[in-house]
């Protein structure tokens, strides 16, 4: 198994256009020393040119497929050539009555080289196998619909 970890910082600063209350930017590091800037989204009051948690999820999700996708691509002997997705997600109130991101849609849109050639119900199992062993689709409630192009 593996662990993984972040350092997020956050400093106390006045926030840009509300001056009653603080900025909600924030850095968060990755390995390699990358440095994502990360704020609330536009709506919570925070920074629109930051990625906001919701965004990072829906892209922690869409990777996480998308790399178990090639994986099995790679497996089955074919050769992806490209692959795009657009994940939608839905911060609505939860059965609990909580905001929560309750429903996400990957779009993946996936593009193949050389002759061997998926039909559409091996692309669809394909698809499958990616959402059934994501591992951040299998640590999130959110219901994950995976509608292929």
């Amino acid at each position: 198994m593996s662990v993984h970890q972040t350092t997020l910082e956050w400093q106390r600063a006045p926030h840009t256009a509300d001056a009653q209350t603080y900025s909600r930017k924030h850095q968060a590091t990755l390995n390699g020393g990358q440095t994502v800037n990360v704020s609330a989204s536009v709506e919570y009051k925070g920074d629109p040119e930051c990625a906001d948690p919701e965004q990072l999820l829906l892209s922690a999700l869409g990777s996480c497929h998308m790399l178990t996708f090639l994986a099995i691509a790679d497996l089955q002997g074919y050769t992806v050539e490209h692959y795009r997705d657009t994940p939608t997600g839905h911060l609505e109130k939860n059965a609990q009555g909580k905001m929560a991101i309750t429903r996400i849609e990957l779009s993946p849109t996936v593009r193949f080289g050389g002759d061997k050639q998926p039909d559409a119900a091996t692309l669809a199992k394909m698809h499958a196998g990616a959402h059934r062993n994501c591992f951040i689709a299998n640590s999130i409630n959110a219901a994950v619909t995976v509608t292929a192009s």
